[in-house]
């Protein structure tokens, strides 16, 4: 539109092109320009109006924005929609509907933003409720809001429900309802559906190839990348990127050379399959080959510099990077936080000019994965918006440190909770060895409608086995079976766990040969099992089977045999054991196989040789070894060397008094009152509280707690109506599986 005279005569400038002048500066982050500009015009319509309240949405001065849409003298139906979607912008959900209730009329567009705001912040049943008012039903549009909404919260039965209702349907709702089956990896129905499709475009195609590609089906993505009769840049990005992230490198290479059209896209997914194959020389050159780079290309090298610990190649690349960019920044910080260089990493988050939602994470973790709380918690409160992975990483941070009570704190501060919410939860109280507690929140879990995943069955099999409670543990099995998750390797390392520290070997060894995928931590599993139980002759057996089976021994597969070599007073064959460790399996002793030798020789009654093993040590000696030396001594009844050995455990552990115990009762067994009245003196010198004794039992799926000196004993809440939350989804199966295990 031609502007008019007036306004150029006034301004200088058409009133337009201020207009547009303001958008520009506010797409650059040029707020503080743009509202000067605003400010020093003669002349402003609603479209100025609206320049500057987007500009202030779009840079999350959302209070600015809503200040100045109440000044407007006029408003148009474009000034509400910007208004609403700056709201949703700025996930300002309660806002926007406010705003939307208050509307004197409304357009497509206007319902369509209204049911993505309530879709992106995960309430998807005020968006259907939405969609049901809605007057118009036959565009499109806000369906297929509706249809992405369940989509991206995996609610496919949902989504295909209200595709099943739409009066009409364009192509994008077909695709989204493809892209939800895809995404979720059900490829059977994704194919059927794609099948049925009246009609289909390049991204139909793609989201074929790609979901293929993300179940591992390189053949049948291979064979539709075929198919698509004129594959584009995402095509061929996505079939490239599939065949980089499953090892076929030089596949992948084949294809990058066969491209007809290459932009930075494609030089950028070849450059990253390099990367995750660990190539870094050749990522290198391919980017110092590329015609053109962008913040992709100089963030993907950066981080595969930080991924083989070339920290300081990462940082000259940073350095060199023409723009700074938040993405290549955080790939640094998390790099030096991972090499615990955290104040380095604290220096390059500092200088960061415009923070993001995973820089601020990036950060946070560092702290936490280095155990500075103060430091990890004094960012979060300074956070501005957190999200639910914010909240996890605290969570997981504090059970690391051991403050669970804290952990448990935010995570019942927390809002929005997800899988990976309450597995930090009960894989912490596991970790500190509150077993109870995440049996608690386990059954709480599920009666909150939240389904467990591998990692939650993985903890919470642990804690059944730290309780040694076989029957809760046979119903977790049971419940492992029924939803799928008997396959995966962490789960039936578990349950193996389980079963053998329940003395179930039996059904451990059927876990194992049940299992078709085993590793160095199955066997070493069912060999501990067979060390605790004391049977050390099958424990040498499986050793013996695994280096058959092509497994590689370590360090714990020894702790195990050697312990299990121990108990059966297998003396020969444990010194045989401990010195192939360094001569045919280059493994170096740690503390915990000196203390099982010391353990085996004291058993053997050879106290003096265990002295000698123990004095000529490369290692420094732990509290484990001297635990060892001493209750050798005790067995020995060597009052002299055991009271040496305790001194020597005093002073590893000062706050356990458990060796001057031990002491003091071997002297009460000779009946030396003297020494007996030294030694408790000892101890309350050195204000060493003796901690009382704990024991429980397992009656009818109650653990029952007895606590020394309480006087009664408690029953732990967790276990009361014989776990009917739990039972209830294992209902349904078969009892012939219980009686199998």
């Amino acid at each position: 539109m031609k502007p008019s005279l007036r306004s150029v005569l006034e301004n200088g400038t058409p009133l337009y092109q201020q207009n547009s002048k303001i958008t520009q500066f506010g797409k650059l982050g040029r707020v503080e320009e743009a509202r000067k500009l605003f400010n020093q015009m003669n002349q402003r319509n609603t479209v100025t109006f609206n320049s500057m309240i987007s500009v202030y949405a779009k840079n999350r001065r959302i209070n600015d924005a809503l200040n100045l849409f109440d000044k407007m003298p006029h408003r148009n139906l474009v000034s509400w929609n910007t208004m609403i979607a700056g709201c949703l912008h700025n996930h300002r959900v309660d806002k926007a509907r406010h705003l939307f209730d208050q509307m004197p009329q409304r357009d497509i567009f206007t319902w369509t933003l209204m049911i993505t705001c309530y879709t992106r912040n995960g309430e998807l049943e005020k968006a259907r409720n939405l969609l049901n008012l809605m007057p118009d039903k036959m565009n499109p549009a806000c369906w297929n809001a509706m249809i992405s909404g369940y989509v991206t919260d995996k609610r496919i039965k949902e989504a295909k429900q209200v595709f099943d209702e739409m009066p009409v349907r364009d192509l994008v709702s077909w695709n989204s309802m493809l892209g939800g089956y895809t995404r979720t990896g059900e490829m059977s129905l994704g194919l059927k559906f794609f099948e049925e499709m009246p009609v289909k475009d390049v991204v139909s195609w793609n989201l074929m190839v790609d979901g293929f590609v993300e179940v591992g089906d390189l053949d049948s993505a291979w064979e539709f990348f075929k198919r698509i009769p004129n594959p584009n840049v995402v095509s061929w990005v996505t079939i490239l990127s599939g065949l980089g992230r499953n090892g076929r490198i030089m596949e992948a290479r084949r294809l990058f050379d066969q491209m007809p059209i290459k932009n930075t896209v494609s030089w950028n997914a070849m450059m990253a399959a390099y990367v995750q194959n660990s190539r870094i020389d050749e990522a290198l050159n391919l980017f110092n080959e590329m015609p053109e780079k962008n913040a992709v290309s100089w963030t993907t090298m950066i981080n595969g510099s930080v991924r083989i610990g070339k920290l300081e190649e990462a940082n000259h690349l940073l350095n060199q990077m023409p723009y700074k960019n938040v993405g290549a920044q955080t790939a640094m910080i998390s790099g030096y936080a991972q090499n615990k260089k955290i104040h380095k990493a604290r220096e390059i988050f500092d200088h960061v000019s415009i923070r993001d939602t995973v820089c601020w994470n990036t950060m946070i973790a560092g702290y936490a994965q280095n155990g500075m709380m103060d430091e990890a918690v004094d960012l979060f409160h300074q956070m501005v918006r957190k999200d639910i992975v914010s909240w996890n990483i605290m969570i997981a941070g504090y059970a690391q440190v051991a403050q669970m009570d804290k952990a448990l704190a935010l995570f019942k501060e927390t809002k929005h909770k997800n899988i990976v919410t309450w597995n930090s939860l009960i894989s912490g109280f596991t970790h500190n060895g509150l077993y109870p507690d995440a049996f608690k929140y386990f059954i709480s879990m599920i009666q909150n409608g939240n389904k467990p995943d591998e990692s939650t069955y993985a903890s919470i099999l642990s804690s059944c086995a730290n309780l040694a409670t076989l029957q809760l543990g046979t119903q977790v099995h049971v419940l492992v079976v029924k939803t799928g998750y008997e396959q995966d390797i962490f789960v039936t390392n578990s349950l193996i766990t389980l079963y053998a520290k329940c003395g179930k070997m039996p059904s451990a060894e059927r876990v194992f040969s049940h299992t078709p995928r085993v590793d160095v931590v199955s066997w070493n599993s069912l060999i501990n099992g067979y060390a605790l139980n004391g049977n050390g002759i099958e424990a040498v057996r499986l050793l013996e089977d695994m280096k058959v089976a092509g497994v590689s021994p370590d360090e714990v597969t020894f702790v195990g045999v050697l312990s299990a070599c121990s108990h059966a007073g297998l003396i020969d064959q444990g010194f045989r054991l401990f010195e192939s460790m360094g001569q045919k399996h280059l493994i170096q002793p740690l503390t915990e196989h000196y203390a099982c030798m010391v353990d085996l020789l004291a058993r053997a009654g050879r106290l003096e040789a265990a002295f000698q093993m123990v004095k000529e040590m490369n290692i420094d000696c732990n509290a484990g070894i001297w635990g060892a030396l001493l209750d050798a001594c005790r067995v020995g009844k060597d009052l002299k060397m055991a009271k040496f050995a305790a001194e020597k455990l005093l002073e590893i552990e000062p706050e356990k008094g458990s060796s001057y115990v031990t002491l003091s009762n071997m002297n009460a067994e000779m009946e030396w009152w003297e020494v007996v009245e030294e030694v408790r003196g000892s101890l309350n010198e050195r204000r060493v509280v003796k901690q009382p004794g704990c024991s429980w039992i397992e009656v009818q799926n109650r653990v029952h707690v007895f606590v020394y000196g309480d006087g009664y004993w408690l029953e732990n809440m967790i276990f009361r109506g014989h776990l009917r939350a739990l039972m209830a989804h294992i209902s349904n199966t078969d009892d012939t599986l219980l009686d199998t295990l």
